[in-house]
Parts: C-alpha cells; sequence; structure tokens
C-alpha cells in the first residue's frame, strides 16, 4: 500500500470500534443506573426508554468490535437495524395503547425511543462504508 492510498475499510471501522464499545459500557450502564437510582420522574420514565434502543442498536450492528464479514453484519446494515429496531419500538407502544399486556401507555415514549437511536444511526450511516450507506 503506497502513502496516498485510501485506508481500507476494515481500518476505519477498527479505528471507531473503541469509541463504539465505550458508547455501549455508557447507555448500558445509564439504562441500568434507572433501576437502582431513584432520579424522578424523567429518569424513571424515559431514560431506560432512551438508552435501551440505542445500546441494543450498537449491540446489533457489532460497531464495537473489529470488522466482520458474515451473514448478521450483512443483514444489519445501519437501514435495515433503523427500520426494524423502531417498528419493533412503535409495536411495543402500540401494544400498550391498544391494551395487548398489561402496562402504561405514554406517547411520549415514542421520542424516549429515537431520541438517541436515530442520532446514532445518523453517527452510524456517516461512518459505514457498506454498500448502503449514504
Amino acid at each position: 500500500m503506497s502513502i496516498g492510498d485510501p485506508k481500507p475499510v476494515s481500518s476505519r471501522h477498527d479505528r471507531h470500534a473503541p469509541y463504539w464499545a465505550l458508547m455501549l459500557v455508557v447507555l448500558g450502564t445509564t439504562g441500568l443506573a434507572t433501576i437502582w437510582i431513584d432520579g424522578g420522574p424523567f429518569w424513571n420514565g424515559y431514560v431506560l426508554d432512551m438508552t435501551g434502543p440505542a445500546w441494543s442498536y450498537i449491540l446489533f450492528r457489532g460497531r464495537f468490535t473489529s470488522i466482520a464479514d458474515n451473514f448478521w453484519t450483512r443483514f444489519f446494515t445501519p437501514k435495515h437495524t433503523i427500520m426494524i429496531f423502531v417498528a419493533v419500538c412503535f409495536g411495543i407502544e402500540s401494544a400498550q395503547y391498544f391494551g395487548l399486556y398489561e402496562a402504561t401507555f405514554d406517547s411520549l415514549d415514542f421520542f424516549a425511543y429515537i431520541s438517541i437511536l436515530v442520532p446514532l444511526f445518523i453517527l452510524d450511516q456517516v461512518t459505514y462504508e457498506g454498500k448502503d450507506s449514504v
């Protein structure tokens, strides 16, 4: 590889992996802290709804580890992952609205779900070098 050649995709992915891993730990810890710390209505009602989908997005995308080329990573592209996660989150909230299981419906949960998930998707999309990148 000469000096003027662009870096391979795997090295760019691998270079960002520690930051994604750090975000995975921060989101997971923050989400779990809602169980241990009573931080008021916003903390108890929305923080886990915000951090849970975002944490899962990073986990499903595998951005926290070195690059891999397998069925999982080819299927869970940024666009596929965001569509699946938004559908699941809205499905859960819709099921609460229609009383399919015993839970409290809160329309602000829709915004909580996407408040960190969408910015993560945008960051992922900007740094992603696959077939469906912007």
